[in-house]
Formats: structure tokens, sequence, C-alpha cells
């Protein structure tokens, strides 16, 4: 075990963090670079040491019954560690956004002033069951220059403990404080409960899991936080749809990985398109082993579907279950959305432009989509590598959050002995 986890009090943990994040808030881009590309081997060399791991977290799991779609989160194979591995590599190759001219001027009497990025020096994260986001923030935060601490939950802690050994070693071979990565899983809900107090230490929090635990940290923390949503993801199928561009966008958005949060949760299909559409989208849904939760209107063409109540419009499923609702029009979507979203992701399918533009400019969540799977709602499709987390907050950052929503900005004056008249 390294030095760094055996600590012997979260404050002493913090402080650690808070020392290695002056020292990355000047690391040459080079020096990170060479501690990603270390961090990426150790994961793909270390497959041994990670496997039984988590297999002993799916175990545990398993005996405390966690659903199916939160053992997916957690599971990490070799597939998906390689996919980890590359993720790194690819945030390795990304412009460093520290030191980032943003503006400036020179002003009359001849200071001159500049906006810069900068590091927000320690950033805070508290997960459930996602071990990649162990990985993910980690890399994220060294690229951008911060130090972070990890609460990821008890249902990963084995993995967990594994992959932050991996990480501190990584950043300790290149010559980076190993203290720049922390984990306080070992401390269990204290762990979290300290996270969220413990202004002066950390910079900025994010969590990421249940509506529960997000809204349970954006309620408690002393820290600012960034907020990350739950996913109640929304397409609607438009009178002038396409019905191949139905069947497959509806069925990659809520089959491809129902577990993750821009996976389809309702599908909203207007009411004079029913007849032509609504066969053909749950025959390829059903067929995939969805199970459609549907109003009476769904339910008169398609009886098999299991009743839908208040409680599915609401619902953010992890699986391959799925809330169908028809409704009389662009309006009555555009209403539906409003009253059940999370502000996360929707997508219209559409061949009228007009109500694509509407869509568009009057929908309010982070990722507004037309005629596209909901799926593409992540920071590796948006070419971040990888992301912190889907913010569904309208400060500071909102939608995949990569590189540069993990900095702030200081402005930097330069004068020759001016004084203020």
């Amino acid at each position: 075990m390294s030095d760094t986890l055996v600590r012997t009090t979260i404050d002493e943990r913090l402080r650690a963090a808070k020392a290695a994040s002056t020292t990355l808030a000047t690391a040459t881009a080079d020096q990170k670079n060479r501690a990603l590309r270390a961090i990426a081997d150790a994961v793909r060399g270390n497959v041994e040491r990670i496997a039984p791991a988590n297999r002993l977290d799916l175990d545990n799991g398993r005996a405390k019954g966690l659903s199916t779609g939160l053992l997916d989160r957690l599971t990490l194979d070799e597939a998906r560690l390689g996919a980890l591995a590359d993720s790194v590599l690819e945030i390795a190759a990304l412009v460093d956004p520290v030191g980032e001219v943003l503006g400036g001027k020179t002003l009359p009497n001849g200071l001159r002033l500049s906006q810069v990025r900068v590091p927000f020096g320690v950033v805070g994260a508290i997960y459930e069951a996602r071990p990649n986001v162990t990985i993910d923030i980690a890399s994220l935060a060294l690229k951008s220059g911060n130090a972070a601490v990890l609460r990821g939950g008890s249902a990963a802690e084995n993995t967990n403990r594994v992959l932050v050994e991996l990480i501190q070693g990584a950043l300790a071979s290149a010559g980076l404080p190993a203290d720049s990565v922390q984990t306080v899983d070992d401390f269990g809900r204290d762990g979290a409960t300290r996270l969220m107090r413990a202004r002066g230490f950390i910079d900025v929090l994010v969590p990421r899991g249940s509506a529960d635990l997000i809204n349970t940290v954006v309620a408690e923390s002393t820290v600012p936080v960034i907020e990350t949503g739950a996913g109640v993801v929304h397409v609607f199928l438009d009178e002038s749809a396409a019905e191949d561009w139905a069947v497959d966008i509806v069925r990659n958005a809520k089959v491809q990985r129902p577990s993750v949060c821009n996976a389809l949760e309702t599908l909203l299909v207007h009411a004079a398109a029913v007849e032509r559409l609504l066969p053909p989208v749950l025959r390829a849904l059903t067929g995939a082993g969805v199970t459609v939760h549907g109003d009476e209107r769904v339910r008169a063409v398609f009886p098999d579907a299991v009743p839908a109540t208040e409680d599915d419009w609401r619902a953010e499923y992890y699986t391959l279950d799925l809330a169908v609702a028809v409704v009389d029009g662009l309006d009555a979507a555009l209403e539906h959305i409003a009253t059940y979203s999370t502000h996360h992701t929707e997508s219209i399918i559409t061949n009228d432009h007009a109500n694509a533009e509407r869509f568009l400019a009057e929908v309010d969540s982070a990722v507004v989509m037309v005629n596209a799977s909901t799926r593409f709602t992540d920071g590796g499709q948006f070419g971040f590598g990888a992301e912190v987390g889907i913010s569904t907050q309208k400060l500071h950052a909102r939608g995949p959050m990569g590189l540069s929503e993990l900095t702030s900005s200081k402005w930097l004056v330069r004068g020759a002995g001016h004084v203020r008249p």
C-alpha cells in the first residue's frame, strides 16, 4: 500500500492534496503528459491486479442486491480497462488549458491586462459504483493542473483502492507528487461528509450518481458544487420523422448501454405518427429485450405494454425499461419535457426544419439534439477524451465537462510604476 493510503486522518490527506496542487499548478504539459501515459500503461499492464478486486466488488454487489444497471456500471473487464487506458492517452494528446490567454487589453494609462486559465486547485468527487470515474477524474484533474480527492463509494471500494495505488505510482514515476490523487473511501460515509465540509482544502466538489446522492451533496455541501444531473432523457418522434431514423435512433439510445445517464428513458410519439412509427419502433425495442411502459394510447396499439404510472415519467431506469407516451404535437411534447426532464439530454427526430429549430430553442437542457441518438452526450464523443460528468446546472459549466471546465481564471496586471490618481 502506498504511503498516501496509510495517512491516519482525512485531514492529513486533504492537506497533502492541497500541497500537491501547488506543484501541479506549475507543472509543464510534458510532465503531466508523462504521468498520464504512465497511468495508461499502469491500467493496461495491471489487469491481473484490477480484475480480482473488481470481481470481489461485483460479488459483494450481487450479495447486497445491487441492480443490473449498477452492476454493469461497476464492471471493469479487460475491454473496458483497455478503453479507459485509451481515453487517458486521448487526454494526454489534448492541448493543455492552463495558461491559455482568454482575453486582455492595454488600458489608456499603459497598464497591460490579461486573463488566463488557471487550475481550481483541489477537485473533490463523490460517486457511486463507477470505478471508471476514478481514472477519468484523476486524469482530467491532472491534465488541468488540479489535485483530486475521491470518494468512490463502498460498492467499488476494492477496485478503486487498486486504481488509486496505480495512479499514485504512475505519478511518482513521472516525478509528480503521488499525493496529487487521494481516496477517502476507507473512511466510509465520514469521508464523503468531510469532503462536503472541507472548505479551504477542496476548491470544487463534483457529485456523480443517483438523484438522491446528487441532491444530498448539493443540499449539504459547504464547498462549491458543480451539479451533475440524473438522466431522465427524452426522444420525441415528430409527425415527419423518417421511419428508419426513428427505429435506429430510438433503439440505439435505449439499448446500446441502458445503464448510463445518457440512455433514453422516455419516448414521446406524435399522435399523427402513431400508426406509422410506433409499431416498427416497438418491434425493434421489444426484440432487443426492452419492457415498454405505455400510456393508454400506446397500449391501444401495443396491448402488451405495462400500464405506465406517474412514476414512470420521472424514472431513470438504468435497465431495459422504457416509458412511452403519445402526445398531440410539438407543444405537448415540449410541455411533457418541461415537466419531467432533469435537463440532461433531449432529442427530436423530424424532417420539419421549423419544428427542429423550435425544439433546439425551447428545450431547456444541457444538450439538445436533432436526429441523433442521446448516447452522443459524452465527453469522449465530444472530443474531450473523457469527462468529469454531465453538468445540468447553468453556472460555469453545462453539458459534458472536460479540461476547461476544471479551470478558473485570473487577471494578470503588468505595470511600470503605476499608481492610481
